[in-house]
């Protein structure tokens, strides 16, 4: 293998780990979500008031770790207020959605300001890589602890909806409202609080940008992360231990330019760049037509009546 082959796979390597992380936890928050029959596109505004609230309240405390739980308090406070409103006769979740994505992103542009230029404290990188002595592989293997707590956050999700009551309650309220209500489950309740839980877990996302990668908090922070991931558990097709692997693909894509342009290949940068979205564009017209996706969907979903 040559030096630049391997320099160019190790760069979408730690690449992908990064890039991967902030839409592991808003495709976890939203499967979350849509397992008990609502969706919530407002998750982006929920990355993005997590990566302010964040770096705010790191600079403010000088503990990171702090700036984290603040983050994703915020996205769970943000996405409770959607759920509430959902619950309203003749609601629309995606039009809700729509306007709490808009909320979120004013709110954090608002109150932002005063922290674009401060430095706050970041959070710090595992090095698992000091066994080698070639720097590519070191630099590959600094992953970030939040990186580590998805991982096992998918894991506990799969096992929470497969085998637990909580699971089976939610699993039924996303399949059928009418069978959940006639178990005597509270529809509304169920799914208020899988839509605050999964508000929290996009906030914690939003938290890795700023105060990991790219480490700083800007207005144009996001690029529309919150979004994609919503195409990204339809690929993973509600399955939390696919949204890892579906997150890792997105994020290699994403790593793609810069691994590249780290050889001194330029050509073709931004079209490199815009590599994820077009990726969220084949696979919304890909599940668009697809059977399988179509049954795994659940039936309660707007998106599917």
């Amino acid at each position: 293998m040559s030096d630049a082959v391997f320099s160019v796979l190790m760069a979408m390597i730690g690449g992908a780990i990064r890039v991967s992380t902030p839409f592991l936890f808003v495709a976890l928050g939203e499967t979350l979500t849509e397992k008990s029959g609502r969706i919530n596109l407002g998750l982006e505004g929920n990355l993005v008031l997590g990566a302010m609230v964040a770096y705010a309240t790191s600079y403010s405390t000088g503990n990171p770790w702090l700036g984290v739980l603040a983050a994703g308090a915020a996205g769970m406070v943000l996405s409770a207020g959607h759920g509430w409103i959902c619950k309203l006769p003749k609601v629309n979740d995606i039009a809700v959605g729509i306007a709490f994505m808009n909320l979120g992103t004013g709110l954090a542009f608002f109150f932002g300001k005063p922290f674009i230029q401060p430095t706050a404290p970041r959070l710090d990188a595992v090095a698992l890589g000091n066994w080698s002595a070639t720097p590519q592989v070191r630099q590959a293997l600094l992953v970030n602890p939040l990186f580590f707590v998805g991982l096992a956050l998918a894991v506990i999700l799969w096992w929470m909806l497969k085998s637990t009551r909580w699971g089976l309650t939610i699993r039924m309220t996303g399949d059928s409202a009418a069978s959940a209500r006639a178990m005597g489950v509270s529809v509304d309740r169920v799914r208020l609080l899988t839509t605050a839980s999964g508000g929290f877990l996009a906030g914690i996302g939003g938290a890795f940008l700023s105060l990991y990668y790219p480490g700083s908090w800007n207005e144009s922070l996001s690029s529309g992360q919150g979004l994609m991931a919503v195409a990204l558990v339809i690929f993973a097709r509600w399955n939390p231990l696919r949204c890892v692997w579906a997150a890792l693909l997105f994020g290699a894509t994403g790593a793609l330019g810069p691994a590249l342009q780290s050889i001194g290949i330029s050509q073709g940068y931004y079209f490199f760049n815009a590599a994820p979205y077009i990726l969220t564009l084949v696979i919304m017209i890909i599940s668009a037509r697809s059977e399988a996706a179509s049954r795994a969907a659940p039936s309660e979903l707007s998106i599917v009546k």
